[in-house]
């Protein structure tokens, strides 16, 4: 979605303020999370067949957290072909709180004709689910406040039809902590491989350490089981960087 390159962190700041999805992170959105997260790109290259495996006619397919609108793009190519139903278009709505975000995504247009996208500037946490196949959360719980995720994947929940999915991406942490220890270090090498300097790694980490809050798989597969997912399995990892499937 954006060419610029990913050099906010290349000088010294001293002590490092909060991470923040501003004008500065979407200016370069698109090169950061490709730079950092090593199975971004495949898990979008991922989301149209996915998508195809939930395709419902006039329903909605959500991206909570859209940032640029890539994931809601691919899950559009994924629904190209989906018929329309008494004249109802197939709607993705692409619902983030960054205003930054947002405004470069409405940059992009949907290019099919029988497909309704739309962006809302809106706390997820705000946010409505209806008659929803589909809900993707691709790095994004992990920003939401550890007390606030339970009943946000039980909202997502009730709003997905039957047979519907949540496709959740994150960060996870493990409760052994030599296993943490040498999956950051592989990771911060995998940067290090990417471009980034000591400095820009070390401050990156620094900004975001307490805005971005991992919790280990088990975690997440605990709580998707408890608010009804009758299928919960990681299909993506890469390091620290999960993406579970879970099906109502």
């Amino acid at each position: 979605m954006s060419d610029s390159k990913d050099r906010i962190y290349a000088n010294s700041r001293g002590a490092a303020s909060p991470f923040r999805f501003d004008e500065r992170v979407a200016s370069v959105f698109s090169d950061m999370i490709s730079r950092s997260v090593p199975s971004y790109r495949p898990i979008l290259e991922m989301l149209p067949t996915i998508t195809r495996a939930f395709k419902k006619s006039g329903h909605n397919y959500y991206d909570l957290g859209c940032s640029l609108g890539a994931g809601l793009h691919a899950m559009a190519e994924g629904l190209k072909d989906v018929d329309m139903t008494a004249g109802q278009l197939t709607k993705l709505i692409g619902i983030d709180n960054s205003q930054a975000m947002l405004k470069r995504a409405r940059d992009h247009r949907c290019p099919y004709q029988n497909l309704n996208l739309e962006y809302i500037e809106q706390d997820i946490l705000e946010s409505e689910i209806h008659l929803a196949a589909m809900v993707l959360m691709n790095f994004t719980l992990q920003f939401i406040a550890i007390e606030e995720r339970k009943a946000l994947i039980e909202r997502i929940y009730q709003g997905l039809v039957p047979g519907g999915a949540l496709l959740l991406s994150e960060k996870i942490s493990f409760s052994d902590p030599q296993t943490n220890a040498f999956l950051t270090d592989i990771h911060h090498r995998f940067k290090a491989d990417q471009g980034y300097s000591q400095l820009e790694i070390s401050q990156k980490r620094d900004a975001i350490e307490n805005v971005l809050i991992p919790e280990t798989l088990e975690k997440h597969t605990e709580r998707l089981k408890q608010a009804g997912f009758t299928v919960v399995t990681p299909w993506m990892q890469n390091l620290q960087f999960i993406s579970i499937l879970a099906v109502k």
